[in-house]
């Protein structure tokens, strides 16, 4: 069985992220802050060991944890 490495918020909100969504777009469809989505963008680039949501991006596509 695969060990994903995203939680399912965390997902959600790298799903959003590929398809040119802002911070403020994102929290507003899922019904969280912008400050709760920052954390969960930050969370998931440390988990990586990245600087920046691009290189984050390119790490879970390589990773298999997202598609686009």
């Amino acid at each position: 069985m695969k060990r994903t490495i995203l939680t399912k918020r965390e997902k959600q909100i790298f799903d959003y992220l590929i398809t040119n969504k802002t911070t403020k777009e994102i929290a507003n469809r899922l019904d969280i802050s912008e400050k709760t989505v920052r954390n969960h963008i930050s969370n998931v680039m440390q988990k990586l060991g990245v600087k920046g949501r691009a290189c984050a991006v390119i790490e879970l596509i390589k990773l298999n944890e997202i598609s686009i």
